[in-house]
C-alpha cells in the first residue's frame, strides 16, 4: 500500500529546507507527497519557536489539525509535530498536546521517512523522539523534496548559531555554528542550476560566519580564526562563478561582525552575485547594542556600510531593527530613527521585542509596555514607508533586470522572495525567466515596469 505524507511547514527559509529535507526522506521511503491535508496518512507540521506570534501559530495550526482529521476522508491519520518549537518544547508539548502522535526535532529530520514509517504502526500513546543539543547538518546528497517554484531555491550553508544575543534563543535550539563544506555547498548549487533554478538563497544563522568554525577547528581552540586561510564564503562566492549559466546567488542573514575587504571584493567581482545584502542589525545606539550583546559597535557599522555602498556599485541593502528591546528609552528610539532616516536603507523591516523565555533579555528590568511597542513600531515602519516611496520613485526610466514569478509578478537583485517588494509587469512574461523592464512608476514599495 502507498500512504502519502503531507507537510504544513511554518516560519522561516531554514525551516523550510528542513521541511524539504523531511519530504524528500519520505520519498525515498516510498511515500507519495500531497498538498491536500485531507489525502495524507502522516500529517506533519513543522513548527516555529521564535517568537511569540510564531509559537502561537505553531499550536493554532497544531489544534487545528486535529481538529479536522476528525473530518478527513484519511481514516487513522497520524499527526507529526517538527521544527523549532518541538525541538524547545517536546517535554511541554507531550503533556499539553496528547492528540499528538509523535515529536520529531531537528536533528531527525534525515531519518524523517523511516520515522513516519514507525508512526503508522504504532497504535496509541505520544512517541517523543527528540534529541537535545541539535548537531545535524544537511549535505549535497541528502534527498530533497523542494517547496519553492522550480526556478528559486535556498540553500543552507551552515546550520546552528555561536552569538550570544541577549533576545535569542536560536543557539538553544538548532546548536553551536557548524558549516558545510565548499565543495559540498558548490556540488548541490550546481545540480540547482542545471535542474533550472535561476535564484539560489544562500541562508544560515550567520551566513559570514560560514567556513570559520571549520578552520578553528584546524587550528586549535586557543588560535584565531582567519577565514582567509580556510573555508570561507570569499572561497565559496569564487567557486560558484565557475558555475555556467545566467543565475542569481543571494546572501541572506549575514552579521555585521564577519564582513571583511575581501568578502565586499568577492560579490564586487562575481556578477552572479545579486548586489544585495541581507545584514540584521537590530539597533544602533551604544547602549542598546551593548546590553543585546551584539558584538558590534555603532562606528563599526557606520564604517562597514559606507565600504559595503562604495565597495559593490548598486547596492541594496537590507535590515531589520527590534523596538521596545528592555530598557530602550525614548532617547534610544529617537537615535535609530536618525540613524534610518540618514541611512536610508533600500530594504527594511521591524520587529516589536518578543519576551523569549531562557533568553538573557527575558529576565531584564525595564521591559516595554506593548502600548509603547506598537507605536514605536509604527513610527519606524511610516519612516521607512517614506524613504521606500522616495527609492522606488527614483528608479523611473531605469531599465532593471527582474526574474519572473508569475505572469504579471516578478523581483529585482534587490528583491529577496517573500520579504521584500515586487515588480508589477504591464505585459505577462514566462515564469522562471528574465527579462529587461523600464520602470514606469512606483507603488510604495512595489515597481511598475513595461517589459522589453
Amino acid at each position: 500500500m502507498s500512504y502519502k505524507i503531507g507537510m504544513i511547514s511554518l516560519g522561516c527559509a531554514k525551516n523550510l529546507v528542513d521541511a524539504e529535507i523531511m519530504l524528500g526522506g519520505a520519498r525515498e521511503e516510498g511515500f507519495e507527497i500531497t498538498a491536500d491535508p485531507d489525502e495524507a496518512d502522516v500529517l506533519v507540521v513543522n513548527t516555529c519557536g521564535f517568537i511569540d506570534s510564531a509559537k502561537q501559530e505553531s499550536v493554532d495550526a497544531i489544534l487545528e489539525s486535529h481538529r479536522l482529521r476528525g473530518l478527513r476522508t484519511r481514516p487513522g491519520q497520524k499527526l507529526v509535530v517538527s521544527g523549532c518549537m518541538s525541538q524547545r518544547f517536546s517535554a511541554e508539548l507531550v503533556r499539553d498536546i496528547p492528540e499528538v502522535d509523535a515529536f520529531i526535532g531537528l536533528d531527525q529530520v534525515a531519518d524523517a521517512g523511516k520515522i513516519f514509517r514507525r508512526v503508522l504502526k504504532e497504535d496509541g500513546g505520544v512517541m517523543n523522539l527528540v534529541t537535545p543539543k541539535s548537531r545535524y547538518i544537511p549535505d549535497y546528497s541528502t534527498p530533497r523534496f523542494r517547496l519553492t517554484p522550480r526556478h528559486t531555491a535556498y540553500v543552507k550553508i551552515a546550520e546552528g548559531c555561536n552569538h550570544p544575543c541577549t533576545f535569542c534563543v536560536i543557539p538553544q535550539m538548532r546548536g553551536r555554528h557548524r558549516s558545510r563544506t565548499v565543495d559540498s555547498v558548490v556540488r548541490e548549487i550546481r545540480q540547482l542550476v542545471a535542474d533550472g533554478v535561476k535564484e539560489v538563497n544562500l541562508i544560515s544563522q550567520d551566513t559570514t560566519y560560514f567556513g570559520m568554525d571549520l578552520w578553528q577547528e584546524k587550528a586549535g581552540p586557543r588560535q584565531p580564526v582567519d577565514s582567509a586561510r580556510g573555508a570561507s564564503l570569499v572561497q565559496l562566492l569564487d567557486e560558484l562563478a565557475d558555475i555556467g549559466g545566467d543565475f542569481w546567488v543571494r546572501l541572506l542573514y549575514t552579521h555585521p561582525a564577519h564582513w571583511s575587504d575581501e568578502l565586499i571584493a568577492a560579490i564586487a567581482r562575481n556578477p552572479k552575485v545579486a548586489r544585495y545584502v541581507d545584514m540584521p542589525l537590530q539597533h544602533i545606539h551604544p547602549e542598546m547594542l551593548k546590553t543585546m550583546r551584539r558584538e558590534t559597535s555603532r562606528e563599526h557599522i557606520e564604517d562597514l556600510i559606507a565600504r559595503l555602498r562604495e565597495g559593490i556599485p548598486g547596492l541594496g541593502l537590507r535590515t531589520t531593527f527590534i523596538v521596545g528591546f528592555p530598557g530602550e528609552t525614548e532617547e534610544h528610539f529617537d537615535s535609530l530613527l536618525e540613524f534610518i532616516e540618514a541611512t536610508k536603507f533600500e530594504r527594511l523591516g521591524v520587529f516589536n521585542y518578543s519576551q523569549e523565555d531562557g533568553s538573557r533579555a527575558a529576565k531584564m528590568e525595564g521591559q516595554i509596555p506593548t502600548r509603547v511597542k506598537n507605536r514605536r513600531y509604527r513610527d519606524a515602519m511610516k519612516l521607512q514607508q517614506k524613504i521606500a516611496l522616495e527609492s522606488a520613485s527614483a528608479a523611473a526610466g531605469k531599465v532593471l533586470k527582474v526574474l519572473v514569478e508569475q505572469p504579471n509578478l516578478g523581483r529585482t537583485e534587490h528583491d529577496a522572495p517573500d520579504v521584500d517588494c515586487r515588480v508589477i509587469l504591464t505585459e505577462p512574461r514566462e515564469p522562471g525567466t528574465f527579462v529587461d523592464a523600464e520602470i514606469i512608476g512606483a507603488q510604495v514599495y512595489d515597481l511598475v515596469a513595461r517589459p522589453e
